[in-house]
């Protein structure tokens, strides 16, 4: 469990129900304070289960998972995947895996799904925020030595766009920035704004 504090009015508490880096790095801009702990939750995709059904799901069970150590806290949950023609691309977990990942979305348009989930007691709120990305051609040792600096084996589709990955991209469409990383925080200071959270912070 990691805990960020920040010297603010609000006095709800904020978990966020993730083990990532790269989301509670996004989530530190908003300057909340909040708890990051780990779910517990299976990600295998389920038989025939389009991508973003999969992110939403997921997205879902791991608030739901957390808020039952916190039954009176926010719960933040959220889940990304890759989709390449309706084939989910998971985290490769290692170089191999990654290197093979990225051949195959060269010159490709993969749609990444960020699903986000708010939730509190009975109050729910989940939506997916889409991102279009459309991979260069490049040659198998520009791949190679992009993984070997950033080593992106917990990314989805190996594509870590706010590092050295940038080069592999060709276009990128999304109305969330942030989404691509793996937070859409466009998306969520507003639901976190509806539901009471004073941001920016001020006493």
């Amino acid at each position: 469990m990691i805990i960020c504090n920040v010297q603010m009015a609000n006095t709800k508490q904020l978990v966020l129900a993730s083990s990532s880096t790269y989301r509670r790095q996004l989530l530190e801009r908003l300057g909340l304070p909040f708890v990051s702990v780990s779910p517990d939750v299976d990600e295998t995709p389920l038989d025939h289960e389009a991508p973003e059904a999969m992110t939403i799901r997921l997205a879902q069970q791991k608030a739901a998972a957390i808020a039952k150590q916190y039954p009176d806290a926010w719960i933040i949950g959220s889940d990304q995947s890759a989709d390449l023609h309706g084939q989910v691309i998971g985290k490769p977990g290692n170089h191999q895996r990654a290197l093979m990942q990225l051949k195959q979305m060269q010159g490709q348009t993969v749609v990444f799904h960020t699903a986000l989930c708010l939730l509190n007691g009975n109050q729910s709120t989940t939506l997916s925020v889409p991102t279009r990305v459309r991979f260069r051609n490049l040659p198998d040792s520009v791949l190679d030595h992009y993984l070997q600096v950033e080593k992106p084996y917990d990314c989805a589709g190996s594509a870590k766009s706010e590092g050295l990955g940038i080069i592999l991209l060709e276009k990128i469409e999304s109305d969330d920035p942030t989404a691509l990383i793996g937070l859409p925080l466009i998306a969520l200071s507003g639901l976190l704004r509806e539901a009471g959270f004073m941001i920016p912070n001020h006493a």
